[in-house]
């Protein structure tokens, strides 16, 4: 009985760090704030994609920084209106980011994504269009896996690099499991990833 008191929590544990690290790969870490021309994984891409939903804000505001940062000359947002009668997400995107000081020709938009697919499909169809060889994808924590595997599956010739936003209203990238809505985001983003998967063999 003893033996399975230690046991239960180290598989807890152990589920909660594996599903932390899967779910926001991050191809970032050990890079300084700004790119490093003698640092591999660390140089300047030809773009950041932002894909909206969740905290479109945070995300948006990540890539801004990114941007301002000199990671890339370019902005790529993609997203459809939430509201129909109102902005595209992505155009709301791109009004923020002309408030933060980022110039009107170097940002591309994409307002007819409504899935992560379409936002990979569509943000390709750019890519190609403006020879992007080199992108930084920058989407929620719990969301970035996923956005990952359709930019790398949909999203063309162009490399695909992660900068997962790791705190943001909906998640918190070491503290989701404490919360109801954590869960929720961490299993709806596995269990999409298996249909992915699944849909790949079948």
């Amino acid at each position: 009985m003893k033996y399975w008191l230690i046991i239960i929590p180290l598989l807890i544990i152990g589920f909660i760090t594996a599903v932390s690290f899967y779910l926001q790969p991050n191809d970032f870490v050990g890079c300084a704030d700004k790119p490093q021309t003698d640092v591999i994984g660390c140089k300047k891409a030809d773009a950041i994609v932002v894909v909206s939903g969740g905290d479109t804000q945070a995300r948006t505001d990540e890539a801004i920084r990114l941007f301002n940062d000199g990671w890339a000359g370019a902005l790529v947002l993609s997203g459809a209106a939430q509201d129909k009668t109102g902005l595209s997400n992505a155009a709301a995107m791109r009004v923020r980011a002309l408030v933060a000081g980022v110039p009107a020709e170097a940002i591309y938009i994409d307002e007819l994504s409504e899935t992560t697919e379409e936002n990979a499909e569509n943000s390709g169809v750019i890519f190609e269009e403006h020879n992007f060889d080199h992108v930084i994808l920058v989407t929620s924590g719990y969301h970035q896996r996923r956005a990952l595997l359709e930019f790398e599956t949909h999203a063309g010739s162009a490399e695909v690099f992660s900068r997962p936003v790791l705190n943001d209203k909906d998640w918190s990238s070491w503290s989701w499991w404490l919360s109801a809505r954590g869960w929720w985001l961490a299993g709806g983003e596995l269990a999409r990833i298996i249909v992915f998967y699944g849909q790949k063999v079948f």
